[in-house]
């Protein structure tokens, strides 16, 4: 396996602990939403499921640097080996694959994960915590609620957009592959296309959402000030993954890997950046200047280069440490798919069983946190173990001599996404 693959494969294991503990640290943010009943709009509790008494506002900097940049970062990963995989499968067997084993596990955990996960959501405003009268308030939503898994849907149709690009415009992925190529030697070359075009892509939806906003129809959840935010990224990692991950900006050798420094450094000062303009935007404006609505429009823009120089950072770090085998992170990334579907549910037990517990907000996340991903973790191992689960999650991914034949096959595919 080449030192890139090693290291998306590394990435792929920190991403999943990423986002198990962004929802472990949600209970004890400092900025939460009011509690309200179950039933009432605007359901804040989709985005704060479990809100707790105490409080620490590290874990709102820590949530909100993930806000930032970890979802873009995701769908540019996911978007790495789609192109070649299509190219190897076609683009009916490739459709198909996707519909198995995206689509079938975003049904069966909205239609059943989902419900056992918001039931504690539902004792701690309701008058008659019975089951049956959480089902009956359940199904009487004018949604279904999908939780994290909303990625999923959103993934499926990228990848099916993908597919017709390739079976109808096969030029204009082309394109994006050469200019991904030449993105090895060329980084910031690289990256200031991708923040003009995510700016371009972000900045008329952001004037007119709420970066908070969410939309659902049914199950399918959305984002509608961010989802062209996140196109761009998926279709980035498709050129960059076209060429060969060897050959383009993830190179192992490459200029982005040697400059991590650069890239870390752009990203620890991106990001206060945005707080700061973001700060200045609301109603509480630190130093008692007041909202100044002025600067919604750099506030975004901060937002863009904010998110584009962390997942070049993140990046980079990976290339230049971590292009090599480590046991636990070996299994963590070939588990994350299975992690990311069912994480969710211990996370939201965990944080309602400890309510009561008079701890520190941080010993608290750190609990539900290794609690939730020891039992996701778990659950996907076991899973993994039978003929369909192996299908749908993924077999083991061990080099076989088969794919040591297929360059860059996509068998370590990244994000949380299976390959």
């Amino acid at each position: 396996m080449s030192r890139t693959s090693l290291a998306l494969g590394n990435l792929r294991a920190f991403v999943i602990l990423l986002v198990a503990g962004f929802h472990s640290s949600l209970a004890y943010v400092v900025f939460q939403p009011p509690l309200r009943p179950f039933s009432s709009p605007p359901w804040d509790w989709r985005a704060f499921p479990i809100l707790d008494h105490v409080h620490w506002f590290g874990l709102d900097l820590f949530c909100a640097f993930q806000y930032v940049f970890l979802m873009p970062f995701m769908f540019f990963l996911s978007g790495l080996f789609v192109w070649q995989s299509i190219a190897r499968k076609g683009v009916g067997a490739f459709l198909s694959d996707r519909l198995v084993r995206i689509g079938i596990p975003f049904a069966l955990g909205v239609y059943l994960l989902m419900p056992v996960a918001h039931y504690p959501v539902y004792r701690l405003t309701a008058p008659d915590p019975s089951l049956s009268t959480f089902w009956a308030q359940w199904i009487a939503l004018p949604f279904w609620a999908s939780g994290p898994l909303w990625f999923l849907w959103h993934l499926l149709v990228l990848d099916m957009a993908a597919a017709a690009l390739y079976r109808f415009a096969p030029g204009v992925g082309e394109r994006l592959g050469s200019f991904a190529a030449r993105a090895g030697d060329h980084p910031a070359r690289y990256f200031v296309a991708l923040a003009i075009v995510s700016a371009l892509a972000y900045l008329p939806l952001a004037a007119i959402f709420q970066p908070w906003d969410l939309r659902q129809v049914g199950p399918f959840a959305f984002q509608p000030g961010r989802v062209l935010h996140y196109v761009v990224y998926f279709f980035a990692g498709v050129g960059v993954g076209m060429v060969g991950i060897e050959r383009g900006l993830l190179r192992a050798d490459g200029l982005l890997q040697r400059r991590w420094a650069l890239w870390s450094a752009l990203a620890l000062v991106a990001f206060p950046a945005w707080m700061l303009v973001t700060a200045l935007t609301m109603e509480n404006a630190p130093l008692g200047i007041g909202p100044l609505p002025q600067l919604d429009v750099l506030a975004n823009l901060v937002f863009v280069l904010a998110s584009a120089t962390a997942c070049f950072a993140f990046a980079a770090v990976f290339l230049r440490f971590a292009g090599s085998h480590r046991r636990v992170a070996d299994s963590l990334s070939a588990n994350a798919y299975g992690i990311y579907l069912v994480h969710y549910l211990p996370v939201i037990w965990l944080q309602y069983l400890l309510l009561g517990l008079a701890l520190p907000a941080v010993v608290k996340a750190a609990m539900v946190f290794g609690g939730a991903l020891l039992a996701a973790w778990s659950a996907t191992a076991a899973m993994r173990c039978t003929r369909i689960g192996a299908h749908v999650l993924g077999a083991d991914r061990r080099v076989t001599p088969e794919a040591q034949q297929v360059p860059n096959s996509g068998y370590s595919a990244s994000a949380v996404s299976p390959p």
